[in-house]
């Protein structure tokens, strides 16, 4: 008997597994790698919510913690995943720079936004206003991250590649079985799948279809993410990621040609140089009613745990919320009231 059964893959499967092999737990995981958001997502990890000039939901924390992680998973699966990269705000109009004045007094939010406009120096871009400058900000490099880490738990030996099949769940006085597999905790953390999961399906899992563009322009030469009515990330080579819309409709990860077209009308409001088009993916986030992650145990089965709902922020939740449910767990700890799905208990046994 294994100490944990994960199913899922990306970020929040990762951070758990990471938590897992730090306390020197057992676990196997299951994955059919049908939810694509960890792949696809941009990667920033970003303290400011850049719309409104607010911190994010615990940012400063989650910050700290998933700076840390990273490094040590760089260091473990000997790859390139943290790229530094500053994040610069357009500014649309000078009530926006005195918005970011204003903002930039608040606690919190002072150690985040340079109070200094930065004046744009790239004739490739529109940007009269200039910018505003998002400190301690970079991108983690998603995909890498998840193929590495997928072939790190092959040559393990701990991962069925394989969709999860419920039929095959049986639970146990000691924990539960999936055919040759016996554990005693299972974690889902199958991102938008919880949408068919039989046991978590109550939850206000609402999803959020996301697609970005990948874009070449050898006259940009850009070099940080330029936040406006889309993103601009570099990714290297004259290549730039462009995105990401939010399609509450849509639960496909097929790339779409009505949001290839949304993208390129508010990238040419920007950019005023020649680009073409080299890609396009897809991938639905996994987003709750209350913008806050789905943690914890099931209300009636005390072996089956939640971690999920991470959104589009799930680089930086990620660790800080695995970090939250296995001192839950094995140390009877308490979870944050916001993130712990007893806030949803109500909607089970209705």
């Amino acid at each position: 008997m294994v100490d944990y059964l994960i199913v899922g893959l990306g970020l929040a499967g990762i951070s758990f597994c990471e938590q897992l092999e730090k306390n020197s737990k057992t676990f196997k995981v299951v994955s059919d790698a049908s939810q694509t958001s960890s792949i696809v997502a941009g990667g920033l990890y970003n303290p400011v919510i850049l719309k409104r000039f607010t911190l994010a939901w615990q940012a400063e924390e989650q910050l700290m913690l998933a700076k840390s992680f990273y490094a040590n998973l760089e260091r473990k699966l000997d790859v390139k995943l943290d790229y530094v990269l500053p994040v610069y705000r357009r500014f649309h109009s000078v009530e926006e720079q005195n918005q970011w004045f204003v903002a930039s007094d608040k606690k919190g939010l002072d150690v985040f936004l340079n109070t200094t406009i930065k004046l744009n120096e790239n004739s490739n871009i529109d940007a009269p206003y200039g910018y505003g400058e998002v400190m301690h900000t970079g991108r983690i490099d998603t995909k890498k991250m998840v193929l590495s880490y997928k072939r790190y738990l092959q040559k393990k030996g701990v991962l069925s590649e394989e969709t999860f099949d419920f039929d095959n769940l049986h639970l146990t006085e000691n924990g539960v079985e999936y055919g040759s597999i016996s554990a005693r905790q299972i974690v889902f953390a199958e991102g938008f799948g919880l949408k068919t999961n039989p046991f978590f399906n109550y939850l206000p899992m609402q999803g959020s279809k996301g697609e970005y563009l990948f874009i070449e322009a050898p006259n940009l030469k850009e070099e940080r993410a330029i936040k406006s009515s889309v993103f601009i990330i570099p990714q290297g080579n004259d290549i730039y990621r462009v995105g990401a819309n939010y399609e509450h409709n849509d639960k496909t990860n097929l790339p779409t040609e009505s949001a290839k077209e949304g993208l390129l009308a508010k990238l040419r409001t920007v950019l005023k140089c020649e680009f073409n088009v080299v890609g396009q993916v897809a991938g639905v986030r996994p987003t709750v009613t209350d913008r806050k992650p789905l943690v914890g145990r099931h209300p009636k089965f005390k072996q089956m745990y939640v971690l999920n709902g991470f959104g589009s922020r799930g680089v930086l939740i990620g660790p800080s919320a695995s970090n939250q449910l296995y001192a839950y767990v094995e140390n009877n700890g308490t979870l944050d009231p916001e993130l712990n799905i007893a806030r949803f208990t109500e909607k089970f046994f209705r």
